[in-house]
């Protein structure tokens, strides 16, 4: 079976982007597993690896134009990517010659849009991260509390204050200092929690976020399944929803949220007395260009798979050192 597919970043949280529905048949969970492993693999995998794949499938009694599913590099699958999500959102707008539109995921139908460049040269979209839930159910958790806004967590540390929360990944997010934001406490804690612990049964990610200024933060991810990464996407949506909440923000107002692969926009908003949800907007971009055979790429026999690379990455670079 021949594949033909795209290597995407989103704050260079990267991916394999694999439309299912322009194949023969879909892929096999087999199928899935092994190109997860083959491809995604920072070691061996092609490319250099990656964060995780990207599949576009037909949706089933939607509106959506497709579906996406989300396969971390450590083969479980995420409810939603954020970063991901704009990437599929510039693949279905230029595929179908369409502005806005929804995409479906696990637990919602999104609204994605094209979005004024962030900079020239900067393919950018907006997406919607939404439902928000914060009880324990939606995380798991288990606390002698239903929720966990901004408390000690002794288990955790005598000190920081976090604040956990469901956009529809499972958040745990702590305002810290830079040096705390830099420092090792944080690669302890989140091993600890995406390990054998008592509070989160199925891991979560873990961010700390420093705040910069008014409207603006700096947030670094340790993502459940994939480990530190350049960004996460629900979660900076997350971290501006508690930097709103917690630091007098204001509901509408476009907030700056710098990572370790960039910087994108977000914009809070609240839909009644306890209902949110987030606007992201930030890049889309395609690195490489590549085909071949179901066998090459699950065998990584990558001298047999075409790579044409694109002019994005060194113009997202170019992007990157104006807003150092």
């Amino acid at each position: 079976m021949n594949i033909s597919m795209q290597k995407v970043h989103g704050s260079e949280n990267d991916f394999f982007l694999i439309d299912e529905t322009q194949l023969e048949r879909p892929f096999t969970d087999q199928e899935i597993n092994e190109l997860r492993l083959s491809l995604c693999d920072r070691q061996t995998g092609l490319l250099n690896g990656a964060d995780g794949l990207l599949l576009v499938e037909d949706v089933i009694g939607s509106e959506s134009l497709a579906k996406m599913r989300v396969i971390n590099s450590d083969g479980s699958e995420a409810s939603m990517c954020g970063n991901g999500l704009r990437t599929v959102a510039r693949y279905l707008a230029e595929k179908y010659d369409q502005e806005s539109f929804t995409v479906e995921t696990m637990f919602a139908d999104l609204k994605v849009r094209r979005a004024a460049n962030l900079a020239e040269k900067i393919a950018t979209y907006q997406v919607e991260i939404s439902p928000v839930r914060f009880e324990a159910e939606a995380i798991p958790m288990r606390t002698k509390n239903n929720t966990i806004i901004n408390e000690v967590i002794s288990e955790l540390s005598s000190d920081l204050k976090f604040s956990v929360v469901a956009v529809p990944n499972p958040h745990l997010i702590a305002f810290v200092d830079h040096q705390t934001l830099m420092g090792d406490e944080f690669e302890r804690i989140a091993t600890y929690v995406n390990g054998d612990n008592p509070i989160f049964s199925d891991g979560i990610n873990v961010s700390f976020v420093e705040v910069l200024g008014e409207n603006s933060i700096f947030v670094r991810t340790f993502e459940r399944g994939v480990g530190f990464t350049s960004a996460c996407g629900t979660a900076m949506c997350a971290s501006s929803l508690m930097y709103v909440l917690l630091y007098e923000g204001e509901f509408g107002e476009t907030i700056t949220v710098k990572n370790t692969g960039g910087m994108v926009k977000t914009v809070v908003h609240e839909e009644n007395s306890d209902g949110y949800w987030m606007e992201l907007i930030g890049n889309a971009t395609i690195t490489h260009q590549l085909s071949g055979t179901l066998s090459d790429l699950t065998t990584a026999h990558f001298e047999k798979v075409n790579v044409k690379e694109t002019t994005e990455q060194a113009d997202y670079e170019v992007f990157l050192k104006s807003i150092k």
